[in-house]
């Protein structure tokens, strides 16, 4: 009797590890259904009306830092850049890096990264301003993730490339003030999809 209950524990705890297993590795779909791949153009587009795609570019600014959301405009295509580089697939829940592809013109880096505190506004933004790879303590602000929600995705800041460090763990929504809409920390996900270039 005590062994046939452990052996059910056992089948119960592996099919549960399975399925974790199975969502966690789930990979990310463009709006045509076909898999997003590292390395390869986008646009974060939003799935709600109203809202617009990605862009560095929306204030006066020659190479505005940070990231905003553009209403009726696709925004500026960026490539994803996942944490182990042999991996070809973007997966959900999967530390990566992302990256503006047309940032012309500016000294400073286009790769994503979340900006330090905000004390003004009581914000976490996101902006550019990082560098590739090296997953890390250094290097913390890099990694963002794409996480499922409801029949679409949404993007969070919640790196698990260094288990030692102190960090935020939140979505990423949009917070409006006279600079526009800026991508920033949010308890409030700003709902997007992928479209390739």
């Amino acid at each position: 009797m005590k062994s046939t209950f452990l052996l059910a524990v056992l089948v119960f705890l592996f099919a549960f590890s399975s399925v974790v297993a199975c969502a966690a590795r789930e990979q990310v779909r463009d709006t045509t259904g076909k898999l997003v791949r590292a390395a390869v153009n986008y646009y974060i587009i939003p799935a709600s009306p109203n809202i617009g795609g990605v862009s560095p570019n929306a204030t006066d600014q020659p190479c505005p830092p940070d990231v905003f959301s553009v209403d009726g405009n696709l925004g500026m295509a960026v490539a994803f850049w996942p944490v182990s580089v042999k991996k070809d697939i973007v997966r959900v829940n999967t530390d990566l890096n992302i990256d503006f592809q047309d940032y012309l013109g500016c000294s400073r880096s286009s790769l994503w990264r979340l900006k330090d505190y905000d004390y003004l506004t009581q914000q976490w933004f996101v902006s550019t301003g990082g560098f590739l790879g090296n997953p890390g303590r250094d290097s913390i602000g890099n990694w963002f993730k794409i996480e499922k929600y409801e029949d679409d995705y949404k993007l969070s800041y919640c790196p698990n490339v260094c288990p030692n460090c102190s960090h935020p763990c939140m979505d990423i929504g949009i917070y409006e003030d006279k600079y526009g809409k800026r991508l920033a920390l949010s308890s409030v996900p700003y709902k997007v999809r992928f479209q390739i270039i």
